[in-house]
């Protein structure tokens, strides 16, 4: 073996006595109490041990351009016409270094896995794709990302971004997304993102819903083309903050449609406080969807980070388990099994999203294992804990060590 990763407690069994995971060429090869073998050692002290964070939903390309835009006065705000604005300024090269510095911080938060979403249009064209995917070869050692090309300012009303969209699909973006709310024709995008992802073989994930009230919803349209292309599984919806605008009869109704089309969601609960019930001035609407009610109607939901440090959201330091204890606070989540499943929105259920084959501590798996300063899955939610080591396929690439309080002597 090359590698002993002691006294670990996992997600499913944190009540039982810690165990080792032993990891020879990359790999997971056992997974028992008091392994018996020679090789480096780290020992977890009875923490918890996950097979890494996975970020589902972020925006690496259009990260930490706050200095650029300030966020606006008022009530009423438009960031994304401010990041519209920029776009024809980026280089391939500000992408990268912009991409670089959120890239990390994600990794120093435990995430092994990543989809990102990479917009073109005319106005920025292939520069943000090739400043995020240069980034893919360069940062395998430590986590393995994939593209999600998307028309954030439009599509049919957009002249020249459905090719680019095509040219990315053929350079090897590995899912296309959509933003029908900035399209003048929402269903005639959501039809030609079907189309593409069909013609390419990739999976969708799409911006759907946000606004401020439950009405002219295009998740009726998705569902319908997910069971018509018979793209069940392989099919994500970001946001959905209208959901929060209805009733749980109704939405429990919706949730069922999901679950049995197989249309997974995506909550990113920080973008979605800042932006919604701007037209309040009072007794303002939360705006955030409950994925954990969604969870319990059968509908695989993921947590993820979405914007960081831009217009849409001036805030983010790329902590997925910030983000579930956000999340657990707004929908005012306390009971230890709906924190278990919160925690599952950031791995396991990341996973079946990304639809990962490999993931998790699994014999055969690829060992990419986070230790988190937490003894259970509720503990990392609700403490906010984060984690000590992270190991890539085997390699450690992340090293924090736990505060310590200086008495005085």
């Amino acid at each position: 073996m090359d590698l002993i990763v002691r006294n670990v407690r996992l997600p499913d069994s944190s009540a039982r006595e810690p165990v080792d995971i032993g990891v020879a060429g990359g790999k997971i090869v056992a997974i028992e109490k008091g392994l018996a073998a020679e090789a480096e050692t780290y020992d977890a002290g009875g923490r918890l041990a996950c097979g890494g964070l996975i970020e589902t939903h972020i925006h690496l390309d259009k990260s930490r351009i706050i200095d650029r835009t300030p966020p606006e006065t008022g009530r009423r705000i438009n960031p994304m016409k401010q990041v519209a604005a920029l776009k024809s300024s980026f280089t391939v090269e500000d992408v990268r270094a912009r991409a670089q510095r959120t890239l990390t911080e994600c990794i120093l938060h435990g995430a092994t896995r990543m989809r990102t979403q990479v917009e073109v249009d005319p106005a920025i064209e292939m520069r943000g794709f090739e400043g995020v995917q240069s980034l893919i070869a360069d940062y395998r050692w430590a986590i393995d990302i994939e593209i999600c090309v998307f028309p954030q300012d439009g599509l049919t009303n957009y002249p020249g971004t459905d090719e680019l969209l095509i040219e990315a699909l053929k350079r090897g973006a590995r899912a296309v997304g959509g933003a029908p709310r900035y399209d003048t024709d929402h269903a005639g995008q959501i039809r030609r993102i079907f189309e593409l992802a069909r013609e390419f073989d990739v999976e969708i994930d799409i911006h759907l819903d946000v606004g401020d009230a439950p009405e002219a919803m295009d998740i009726h349209l998705v569902c319908e083309l997910t069971e018509q292309y018979r793209r069940g599984g392989r099919v994500a919806v970001g946001h959905m903050a209208k959901l929060s605008t209805m009733p749980p009869s109704e939405v429990a109704a919706l949730a069922r449609r999901l679950a049995d089309t197989g249309v997974a969601v995506t909550v990113l609960p920080l973008t979605d406080l800042f932006v919604m019930g701007r037209d309040q001035d009072h007794n303002i609407r939360r705006g955030v969807a409950d994925a954990s009610f969604l969870v319990e109607q059968g509908v695989n939901c993921s947590l993820s980070t979405n914007n960081v440090l831009n217009p849409v959201t001036p805030y983010g330091d790329c902590s997925l388990l910030r983000m579930a204890n956000l999340h657990a606070n707004v929908l005012q989540i306390a009971q230890p099994a709906q924190l278990r499943e919160i925690f599952a929105m950031l791995t396991e259920r990341s996973a079946r999203l990304l639809n990962l084959t490999d993931y998790g501590i699994v014999i055969g798996n690829p060992a990419d294992i986070a230790v988190i300063d937490a003894g259970s899955p509720e503990q990392a939610v609700t403490e906010i804990r984060q984690p000590l080591a992270v190991f890539k396929r085997g390699r450690r690439t992340v090293r924090r060590e736990p505060a310590e309080l200086v008495r005085p002597v």
